[in-house]
């Protein structure tokens, strides 16, 4: 008998094993009956067993080694982990199961191969192909679900919040402009009003990130603008939020071009924001903006800890994937939230790039070069981006 008709004549008792083994899985939900225990396993080995019955060229075997094989839409495997999700599962319970199974199977097929079944180790090897196809199909859309979850969380959160921070926004700003209030209450309206701008540009980020995060991007609206201007509000908006940051700028009398004022804004805001942060606090923060070759060019430099060099491929990365050991060691540099995710984003959104090099002498530069208009985007201009990273800079693309 062949593994296929093997698993078709016994799958009463290999369900009954795979129901016994999820019984002993807990979870926060509810304990589930028998038809949620066993939920898609009879179609996954069903179809595992066509699987072992259909012909496999050597290259569609060599592409499966790979995970390389195509995978249909909805099938069981996929639509189980979505259940087991629901359910309350976690993605190594899911996985768990899937061992189960393989190791029920096995034992079963053996011991008739000890009492002198015919035994065709090509069944073996596909039977443990198909259960690593169904195994990445399940885990694959166990983490697209929980990835889309997150992000509509976020995206909820994130509008929920922007109501009540207006809110305290407005009123501090009225308090700020009252004539009869004392120094302390000043003081303390102030703080308030740069605490509020802070989180209101951190829930601004969240937002951007849900909608980078659905697979849009962050979208900008071209326009023509002098961004000069644009700059010296900004800065001027740093100084009111650092007040005890020295923050040197100096800039072009004019940066024309066509840019997304608004998005250009958070650019600013974040990069002068995360080199106050991350300063000294006795040395000056300068940012500088010039527009020159095509292109409007943006720079901020601060002195202190150099970020590390094993972090700089990944300080874009909003989720900072380092160790918590390296984490540890690389301080301020540890968790530079989303801020420099948002800043990667718009500038290529513009179809610019951004060059950053840091070391403990020098400080830390971030450099932006953005085409004045999609036309200066031309093919010269991306092989200057392609040619932009050079020793000890890390260029993002």
């Amino acid at each position: 008998m062949r593994l296929s008709a093997f698993l078709l004549s016994n799958i009463e008792p290999i369900l009954q094993e795979w129901e016994n083994f999820a019984r002993t899985i807990r979870t926060d939900s509810a304990p589930l009956d028998s038809a949620g225990l066993r939920d898609h396993a009879e179609l996954m080995i069903r179809a595992i067993a066509d699987d072992l019955q259909t012909y496999q060229s050597g290259h569609q075997q060599l592409e499966k080694s790979k995970g390389l094989a195509p995978t249909e839409d909805d099938t069981a495997a996929q639509t189980h982990a979505i259940t087991r999700l629901m359910a309350g599962f976690t993605v190594e319970q899911v996985t768990s199961e899937f061992r189960a199974l393989r190791a029920s199977v096995v034992k079963h097929w053996m011991s008739r191969v000890k009492d002198g079944e015919t035994f065709e180790v090509e069944d073996m090897i596909r039977f443990n192909e198909a259960i690593d196809q169904a195994l990445a199909e399940s885990i694959s859309s166990y983490a697209s679900a929980v990835q889309s979850s997150r992000d509509v969380f976020l995206g909820i959160l994130g509008h929920d919040l922007r109501t009540p921070l207006s809110a305290i926004l407005m009123g501090a700003d009225v308090l700020l402009r009252t004539d009869d209030l004392s120094v302390r209450t000043t003081k303390i309206a102030s703080r308030i009003y740069a605490s509020v701008k802070r989180a209101s540009r951190i829930v601004g980020d969240l937002l951007d990130f849900t909608r980078s995060q659905l697979g849009r991007g962050i979208p900008v609206n071209r326009t023509l603008i002098d961004m000069a201007p644009v700059f010296d509000r900004i800065v001027d908006e740093s100084r009111a939020v650092y007040p005890e940051a020295n923050i040197v700028a100096d800039r072009a009398e004019r940066a024309v071009g066509e840019f997304d004022e608004a998005r250009l804004e958070q650019v600013f805001s974040n990069l002068i924001s995360n080199a106050v942060q991350h300063g000294t606090g006795r040395s000056p923060v300068k940012v500088t903006l010039e527009a020159c070759d095509h292109s409007l060019s943006f720079s901020v430099h601060n002195m202190g800890k150099a970020i590390p060099e094993d972090v700089l491929p990944f300080i874009f990365n909003p989720m900072g994937r380092y160790s918590p050991q390296s984490s540890e060691d690389n301080g301020p540099y540890a968790s530079l939230g989303l801020g420099l995710f948002i800043v990667d984003q718009i500038v290529n959104a513009h179809e610019g790039y951004i060059n950053v090099s840091s070391d403990a002498e020098a400080g830390t530069s971030f450099n932006v070069a953005i085409p004045l208009s999609s036309t200066s985007a031309h093919p010269k201009w991306r092989r200057h981006r392609e040619e932009a990273s050079v020793p000890a800079v890390w260029s993002t693309k």
